[in-house]
């Protein structure tokens, strides 16, 4: 199975980091989402992230033109029907997953591969909507897609090896290294992380310590890079709930019961960095923790 042409499906930050080292590593890439604006937005964005990698010393100017040469919008799905390989970077949601997917099938050559960046859904379940269940199969990028290492590869039951080896053969081009992870809800990073990252939000819920106060004490005293709720809000409030409640829901386990003051959050459309406003306010010059 042989992978040269590649169709992303959302043209937002996953699907456009998707899409830069897709680039990147000599494939040609169509770009889709839902507004000729939003695809727009989301190649000028590719552009200026190369631009900062070629300003570090990362890339070569060359490098990034030649890149840039091999990424072209896709207005309609139908635009994506030569592609070898379609990734889909939609929003985390099964709903809207599924009917992506009823759409774009049809107009899908029949031997082209199928994959979906979630972070936490079922690669069966949303491998069976399709009309090739035996060729689709999980790719999961981490967020900024250029920078991090990992991708996650998950079969579905009816995955083919052949699929199987070429999403692995595909990964390994775009210079990433892979975990394989079995088919349960959220897989492994996101069924580690996510719960960490709720009980900080149940230690800020209860009273325990402030958002200063979390964050500080796990940088330091855990030694990671970022705290938990500064995490969080990069990640997108919205994302952590969606996961969250698959783990809730497939696990049927209270210990993965979401956090009430992240689902206060997200009514108030408190979502992040991307909205301005979630565990800290990024508003102002600094972002300022919100309690």
């Amino acid at each position: 199975m042989t992978i040269q042409t590649v169709g992303i499906i959302g043209a937002g930050q996953m699907g456009g980091g998707i899409a830069h080292v897709c680039a990147l590593a000599g494939y040609k890439v169509f770009l889709h989402d839902i507004s000729p604006d939003r695809i727009e937005t989301g190649i000028a964005t590719i552009n200026g992230n190369m631009a900062r990698q070629v300003t570090s010393g990362k890339l070569g100017e060359k490098e990034r033109s030649d890149a840039m040469g091999r990424i072209a919008g896709a207005e309609t799905l139908a635009d994506l029907a030569t592609c070898d390989l379609v990734i889909e970077a939609a929003t985390e949601d099964e709903t809207v997953k599924r009917k992506i997917f009823a759409q774009l099938c049809p107009t899908l050559n029949p031997e082209a591969m199928l994959a979906t960046n979630t972070s936490s859904i079922s690669i069966t379940r949303l491998a069976a909507q399709t009309d090739r269940p035996e060729r689709f199969i999980g790719i999961h990028f981490m967020n900024p897609v250029p920078v991090m290492k990992l991708v996650e590869v998950v079969r579905g039951i009816a995955t083919e090896d052949v699929t199987f080896e070429a999403a692995k053969a595909f990964v390994t081009r775009l210079d990433k290294t892979i975990t394989v992870a079995e088919d349960f809800p959220a897989f492994i990073v996101n069924r580690i992380l996510l719960p960490m990252i709720n009980e900080a939000i149940y230690t800020l819920y209860e009273g325990v310590g402030s958002v200063e106060a979390i964050d500080t004490a796990m940088k330091l005293g855990a030694n990671h890079p970022m705290g938990p709720l500064q995490l969080a809000d990069f990640i997108g409030l919205d994302t952590c709930l969606s996961i969250m409640q698959v783990l809730y829901d497939g696990l049927a386990d209270s210990k993965y019961r979401p956090c009430p003051l992240l689902v206060k959050y997200v009514e108030a459309g408190w979502l992040g960095r991307k909205a301005g406003r979630g565990f800290y306010d990024y508003r102002g010059e600094h972002p300022v923790p919100t309690r």
